[in-house]
C-alpha cells in the first residue's frame, strides 16, 4: 500500500528532473504522442520511456495506446496534492516566524 507521504515522495522525485518538468510543461498544452514528446530532447527513445515511467509511477501522466500510437496526458491531481502540502508547511512556518518575532519584541521590551 502506498501512503500519501510515499505518493508525495514519488511526485517530488519526478519533479526533480528538468527533462521530466519539460515533459510536463509540454503536456500542460494538451495530450500528445510519445514521439512528439521525445522530439525536442537529444536522448534515446528508451531514455524518454524511462522518464515517462517515472512520471506515470508518480501519477503525473496517463498513458494510452491506440493502434501504434502511444499518447500521454497530464494528470494534475498529484501536483495539487504537492501544492497543498507545501502551502500547509508554509502556513506552519509563517506562524512559527510570527511567534518568534513576537517573542523577540517582548525580549527587547517592545510591544506588538
Amino acid at each position: 500500500m502506498v501512503t500519501a507521504t510515499d505518493e508525495l515522495s514519488l511526485v517530488f522525485h519526478a519533479l526533480a528532473d528538468p527533462t521530466r518538468r519539460a515533459i510536463l510543461s509540454r503536456l500542460h498544452r494538451g495530450p500528445t504522442t510519445v514521439g512528439d514528446l521525445a522530439e525536442p530532447f537529444a536522448m534515446s527513445r528508451p531514455a524518454i520511456s524511462q522518464h515517462l515511467r517515472v512520471l506515470d509511477r508518480a501519477g503525473l501522466i496517463e498513458r494510452t495506446a491506440t493502434a501504434q500510437w502511444r499518447t500521454c496526458t497530464l494528470r494534475t491531481e498529484p501536483l495539487d496534492d504537492a501544492s497543498d502540502w507545501v502551502e500547509r508547511l508554509r502556513g506552519e512556518w509563517n506562524e512559527r516566524f510570527d511567534l518568534l518575532d513576537e517573542h523577540l519584541r517582548r525580549m527587547k521590551g517592545e510591544h506588538p
